[in-house]
């Protein structure tokens, strides 16, 4: 008596459903009570036959069962060849394994082949083509089919975030179209992402943290670049048509102005020097910088006359003076509070100092070593035009090409010798007293925009920060900090009690100024008008 193992394969939900297994599964046991073969075990597979076939669950246990106990197996038994597989070259292998090395035999109930015949390999080769013709047949239906879909603006694969698949269905009940509606219960997200994004005022990965970090940051990204927000469709490119972007029938989530300023901020596109059209007024140098966090317009400013004839200044939002109307006075006062928390003590000062004045000799020491290079290089260069004088002298070479090479080594040697006298300039400025004046600013920046003139200080404020301030009246917000003054604060941070082992190395004196409140955020500086200790 034989020991049969049965296998029987769908590779769709659709064939599961309508029952596919269990008819094959009826079919193979009633071929085994006839023969009178002992099944032994009875597998079903619904693994998608889009996988490769090595990868299959229930063909793997087949295999490892048969390596196992190949003496105790005699035959595995499917329906038909292309329920066992529709790829020659995956049949030709198990037919290697099974039959070959393993003594097994497998075969088709409905399609048999004889393996003792000269002619099995040609039956088998048709047999297993012919389905792997027909899936490819599928496959380009399939995605013609998509793509002309998506063509006439409408989505045909899953929905994106926001969004979710609906079916159409016709008066009696048959599906007749697939589309995407907006998901009221997480489209609310998404628009708050590309609006906080919009802002440019703190860094896209910041946003996901306080607002989403359930997604993942990939996705995320992903979310952020997928033109599918703004109401557009991303048409792919195949082998013989290019890449197109239609406009979807679907509800954009973002406004199209919304989606592109994202992008550019993602870019690093923004403008990072604001353009004064206008002479800079001293009252109202940071204009410009600010912006309103409800409407994200750029704050103004303007000067009112009062009753006894005074002037008064004043920031306020251009969309609507609900939104910001302060006295210019105040918010610079606030500004220059805010900044002067941002200073380090002046343990990290002297540290600073330090660490730029060792660069500043390791920098002398590497320049010395790079024009020893280029002596070196020039020496070289000689000697190739003292061997290239030579050929043309023995007349290994004619005029032209010893007049070519010459020009092209002198060209060279030039270009070195210029490397090299630019290396050795001396530099005429002194860098110490440089060195000083500039951590003496960065000590004291608050008094700097206190009695800077203006123009000074907006070229201050470009330097110090990449991006837009904003202001809702009492808290300035900004995640664009100058990268290394960012470093000098989080160091600051650490000194100030973070680190106990730092503050104990650098013996720091109490601080003249009381400790920050710290937030969950550390990406976040926030100053409070109204109180007189400064927040980071």
């Amino acid at each position: 008596m034989k020991n049969v193992i049965l296998y029987c394969r769908v590779s769709s939900d659709e064939q599961k459903t309508n029952t596919s297994l269990d008819f094959q599964e009826k079919k193979l046991r009633q071929h085994c009570d006839k023969n009178g073969y002992n099944v032994i075990a009875c597998s079903h597979e619904d693994f998608s036959a889009k996988h490769h076939d090595f990868m299959r669950p229930e063909m793997k246990k087949i295999r490892d069962y048969c390596k196992k106990h190949k003496n105790e197996v005699d035959m595995i038994l499917f329906l038909r060849w292309d329920r066992f597989s529709r790829n020659p070259e995956f049949t030709y292998m198990f037919k290697r394994m099974f039959l070959d090395e393993w003594g097994i035999q497998f075969n088709a109930l409905e399609s048999p082949i004889d393996f003792n015949a000269t002619e099995w390999s040609s039956l088998l080769a048709s047999y297993c083509a012919a389905a792997h013709t027909e899936n490819n047949k599928i496959s380009r239906r399939t995605r013609d089919g998509i793509r002309e879909t998506m063509l006439s603006g409408r989505w045909a694969n899953s929905a994106p975030r926001g969004y979710k698949n609906v079916h159409i269905v016709d008066s009696n009940g048959i599906t007749t179209a697939k589309t995407v509606e907006v998901d009221e219960l997480k489209a609310p997200i998404i628009r708050k992402i590309f609006q906080e994004v919009g802002k440019g005022v703190e860094a896209p990965c910041t946003i996901r943290r306080k607002i989403c970090p359930d997604i993942p940051e990939s996705t995320y990204l992903d979310i952020l670049r997928n033109i599918f927000y703004k109401g557009k469709i991303r048409v792919p490119a195949t082998n013989t048509e290019p890449e197109v972007i239609v406009d979807g029938l679907h509800e954009p989530l973002v406004t199209e102005e919304l989606f592109d300023r994202g992008q550019d901020i993602m870019d690093g596109k923004r403008k990072k020097n604001p353009k004064l059209a206008k002479p800079v007024k001293p009252e109202y140098y940071l204009r410009k910088f600010l912006v309103c966090p409800h409407c994200w317009k750029a704050i103004t400013g303007a000067t009112s006359k009062g009753g006894s004839g005074g002037k008064y200044h004043y920031y306020f939002c251009p969309t609507t003076g609900k939104h910001l109307r302060m006295p210019a006075e105040t918010v610079n006062d606030a500004f220059v509070d805010y900044v002067g928390g941002l200073r380090p003590n002046g343990a990290i000062m002297q540290l600073y100092y330090e660490v730029l004045n060792d660069l500043r000799k390791e920098n002398t020491r590497d320049i010395r070593a790079m024009v020893d290079k280029l002596d070196k290089e020039i020496y070289e260069l000689n000697e190739r035009l003292d061997k290239i004088e030579d050929k043309y002298i023995d007349g290994d070479i004619d005029k032209n090409d010893y007049t070519r090479m010459t020009n092209r080594v002198n060209q060279q040697m030039k270009t070195i010798e210029d490397r090299k006298e630019l290396l050795e300039t001396p530099n005429r400025g002194a860098v110490e007293p440089k060195l000083k004046y500039s951590i003496n600013l960065i000590d004291n920046i608050d008094k700097f925009f206190k009695y800077a003139p203006a123009e000074a200080k907006i070229r201050a404020l470009s330097s110090i920060f990449s991006g837009k301030l904003e202001f809702d009246g009492e808290n300035f917000r900004t995640d664009n900090l100058n990268s290394v003054l960012n470093l000098i604060y989080q160091q600051t941070n650490e000194l100030r009690g973070k680190n106990k082992k730092s503050e104990e190395s650098f013996q720091l004196s109490p601080l003249p100024y009381p400790e920050p409140r710290q937030y969950p955020n550390k990406n976040i500086t926030l100053i409070q008008i109204n109180q007189s200790t400064t927040a980071f």
